[in-house]
């Protein structure tokens, strides 16, 4: 029995302890999957508020069902145990009936065992459900605090939207705090902080404004306020986007940019030029093709209809002849690009469209924008430019304010350390000009004999194109069939080649005057101004002569068609007879020169072979010259890209006087060529590629760069100058010379004005033609033209007086800072010294000390003797 006994208690004991670590096994698991579940469900917590509430449900029934299943799994172990302990219980009382009755104390020793052993089994459950039970709290405890938290996030947005339990005080100060944190954010940019604080006080700000707007904009009496705010916010976004839209829309602003940050501002500045030439033709173009050619070509009468719409017998061979069309004849002469296509009809089409008076206004509205435009663009760079560039702390700017954090592309930002490293080379020449010490005579002298060997150039190209011109006039009267094609074209070549040439010559010249590279810059523009000037009045003056001369033939020509139309009429028509009249062919009628279509062609053979020379000097000049010198220079003699012939500067003076006189032949010929904008168009457009392909590849930066500040408003005050001068011509032949006869849409008149005339006329009433009359007396023209003069002068005088004030109150303040200035050094200075005082007489007392401490030691030890 004793051994059975400790045979069962030692089973019960290992019964015991591989329970133990089944039960610690499991609750360390447990535990494991809770703080995982735990730490799942707070970071969802943080990344998803909106479905916080379904996963922790989730959660809470998947630990439900894994309790339950723990649960029964706890009971079906303890109802085994319980079945196997009743199993001994029946076999210990079968085989102990008889050791019952002699040994009841023994039976009630084990009874009290058995006891201890529910005892224990119901504490080992107890303590399973107590574990359970402090899971489940802590859960419990989890979820309420999460669900406290909901539920207060919940209630503080519930008390954030509700503006029904604010007062009217506190709602002053909540737009108090809104204004001043969009404040804030607005001026973030600007504070001196550390970039983190920057974004953490622009978050904050944001989610701020965000919350109690819309919560400000709640209840009654605030929709209006919450409208408002939704509405600015709607506007600034839309202004934003559209200011993008603009600027992505600007063309070839990208390719401008890197040209800028390659070869500096003054360069940028001629295709910036070149744009805005680009767009004012654009304009150009669209008013003589929508308001002159398209309604000729829809509304008029076809070609072949009448003798000015129709190629001559004679020249019908021909006309499609390359070498013809390629000199403005054959059916390019009888078309809409030329001023002889037109007719003299005064309504045309169902639209019944005045003809002659949109032909006639077209060409006085295009140089009307013109001038506005010019004017305009003057007097917004005046504005901007200021009274001029302060150069206080110029590098100290430059060094810690040039770059720009907002670039994120590499290539952008190689091309922004280009343009800040130019930028930086521009300011060092200025400083080092502005401190120049020369000679003063030699340079008089020199700049004097510079002056008159430009003058000789001048003058002898003025010469040259005169003598050219009345040779080409030989020609003609001899026949233009019978000369070769360099007579032919002589004018427009030898005027090409003046305009390639004398640039490089002033250029050599200007070497002798050692200017300031812009005011060198302004020198050059001058001078091939002048040279471009001459060169094109000379050309206008030759071409009067040759009008004169076609009028004297159509005074010829006219007597003589009349003598044939009279002859034809009487010898195929009897008096007596009812035949209808002969008809004859549009082509074999006789017809006038037509001086207003030889002008026209005049301007459009000049402004093709300037292009031309333009294209063939960039792509022999520039690319050519770039290639021999990029692959001859490693089996030359010398360096081909350090000395002679070497890569080729951008010629900025050169480029921008073409531009502005190729404008000038625009404008003075757009009244008899109606396709010049169209072709001045075509020609900017492959200008801006090709060039700009030129400057990149073929051209090295200037030596000596400068910012152009100053010189987009002297290029738009040259193209004033040169819009003003070519309009006179074009004004005189309108004013004074009287139309041909037989072509345009002014024949038959005195005078091509007389078309307003006789608009009003038919058109308007009588009142209103009177009105026009007074209106137009010259005693009325003269006093107001007077009292415009006058107005300008006083506003101009106005206007310098107010730069005056501005440079000496700028000069006021210059010395108000220097004396500042003064004042904090010397103030400075005495603080310094009173600091050395201090110091010294601090060093003195300790020195003092010290030599008093032995002093001391010798008096005490005497005392102690």
């Amino acid at each position: 029995d004793r051994h059975r006994r400790k045979r069962r208690d030692g089973d019960r004991e290992k019964r015991r302890r591989g329970n133990g670590r089944k039960k610690g096994a499991s609750k360390e698991a447990g535990e494991g999957e809770e703080e995982l579940q735990v730490r799942l469900e707070k970071r969802e917590r943080g990344r998803r508020r909106k479905t916080k509430n379904d996963q922790e449900t989730r959660g809470r029934e998947r630990e439900e069902q894994e309790q339950e299943v723990k649960i029964k799994r706890g009971k079906m172990a303890k109802t085994g145990k319980n079945i196997k302990n009743e199993k001994t219980r029946k076999t210990e009382e079968g085989e102990g009936e008889a050791e019952e009755r002699i040994a009841k104390g023994k039976k009630k020793h084990e009874r009290a065992k058995k006891d201890e052993e529910k005892e224990d089994d119901g504490g080992k459950r107890t303590v399973k459900d107590k574990t359970q039970d402090v899971k489940k709290k802590k859960h419990k405890k989890e979820t309420s605090e999460v669900d406290n938290e909901d539920d207060e996030e919940e209630d503080n947005e519930e008390k954030e939207v509700r503006p029904e339990s604010l007062s009217p005080e506190e709602l002053e100060k909540l737009k108090e705090a809104v204004d001043e944190r969009k404040k804030l954010i607005q001026s973030l940019r600007g504070k001196p902080w550390p970039m983190k604080k920057k974004l953490v006080t622009l978050r904050e700000s944001q989610e701020f404004v965000e919350k109690y707007e819309g919560a400000l904009g709640k209840g009654k009496g605030r929709k209006l306020y919450a409208y408002k705010v939704m509405m600015t916010k709607k506007w600034m976004k839309f202004q934003r986007d559209f200011e993008n839209f603009k600027t992505a829309c600007i063309p070839w602003e990208m390719k401008i940019k890197e040209i800028e940050s390659h070869f500096g501002s003054s360069v940028a500045s001629y295709f910036i030029f070149l744009r805005w030439m680009y767009g004012i033709n654009m304009i150009l173009f669209g008013l003589t093709f929508g308001l002159v050619m398209v309604p000729e070509a829809l509304m008029g009468r076809p070609y072949g209809s009448i003798p000015r719409k129709t190629v001559p017998r004679a020249e019908e061979a021909s006309a499609m002849d390359f070498a013809v069309l390629w000199d403005c004849g054959g059916y390019a002469q009888y078309s809409v690009l030329f001023y002889g296509y037109y007719n003299n009809q005064r309504a045309i089409g169902w639209l019944k469209f005045r003809m002659p008076l949109s032909y006639f206004l077209v060409g006085v509205g295009t140089v009307a924008y013109s001038y506005m435009v010019v004017i305009r663009t003057m007097a917004r760079n005046a504005n901007e430019s200021g009274v001029g560039d302060d150069n206080s702390f110029n590098f100290s700017w430059k060094m810690f304010t040039s770059w720009d954090y907002l670039i994120g592309n590499p290539e952008t930002a190689d091309n922004k350390f280009a343009s800040i490293t130019t930028c930086f080379k521009e300011a060092i020449l200025e400083e080092q000009e502005s401190r120049k010490d020369d000679n003063i005579h030699l340079t008089r002298f020199l700049r004097v004999l510079a002056n008159f060997l430009v003058l000789c150039c001048l003058a002898g190209s003025g010469y040259l194109i005169y003598f050219v011109v009345r040779r080409s006039q030989k020609f003609a009267l001899d026949g233009l069939e019978n000369h070769t094609w360099w007579e032919r074209n002589e004018v427009n070549m030898v005027m090409s080649l003046l305009g390639m040439f004398c640039p490089m010559l002033f250029d050599v010249i200007s070497t002798l005057e050692n200017y300031h590279p812009r005011v060198a810059l302004q020198w050059q523009l001058g001078r091939i101004f002048a040279l471009f000037l001459g060169n094109l009045y000379t050309f206008i003056i030759a071409l009067m002569d040759e009008i004169n001369l076609k009028r004297e033939e159509e005074k010829i020509i006219k007597f003589n068609i009349t003598m044939w139309e009279a002859s034809l009429y009487n010898g195929t028509v009897s008096e007596n007879s009812t035949a209808p009249p002969i008809t004859i062919q549009p082509a074999d009628v006789p017809r006038g020169p037509c001086w207003e279509t030889m002008v026209g062609q005049e301007f459009v053979r000049l402004i093709i072979s300037d292009t031309m020379t333009t294209y063939i000097t960039l792509l022999i000049g520039d690319f050519l010259r770039a290639v021999l010198v990029r692959f001859l220079n490693y089996c030359w003699c010398w360096d081909l890209e350090a000395g002679f012939p070497s890569y080729s500067e951008f010629d900025v003076s050169g480029n921008v006087l073409g531009l502005i006189f190729n404008q000038g032949m625009i404008w003075m010929g757009a009244f008899y060529a109606p396709c010049l904008p169209a072709l001045n168009v075509l020609r900017l457009h492959v200008s801006m590629y090709l060039q700009c392909w030129a400057v990149m590849c073929c051209n090295v930066p200037q030596e000596r760069v400068f910012k152009a500040s100053g010189s987009n408003n002297f290029y738009m005050a040259m193209l004033l100058v040169i819009l003003f001068l070519s309009t006179l011509p074009a004004i005189y032949t309108i004013v004074t010379i009287p139309p041909s006869f037989d072509c345009g849409p002014f024949s038959g008149k005195k005078r091509m004005f007389d078309v307003i005339h006789e608009t009003l006329e038919s058109d308007f009433p009588a009142w209103f033609s009177k009105v026009f009359s007074y209106a137009s007396n010259p005693g009325l023209v003269l006093p107001f033209i007077l009292l415009m003069v006058l107005a300008i002068y006083y506003l101009q005088s106005t206007s310098k007086s107010y730069k005056e004030a501005n440079v000496e109150l700028k000069k006021k303040l210059q010395a108000q800072n220097e004396e500042n200035k003064k004042k904090n050094k010397r103030a400075a200075l005495k603080a310094q010294m009173d600091l050395e005082e201090a110091r010294k007489a601090a060093s003195q007392d300790a020195g003092q000390q010290n030599n008093d401490a032995p002093l001391q030691d010798q008096e005490s030890e005497t005392v102690q003797f």
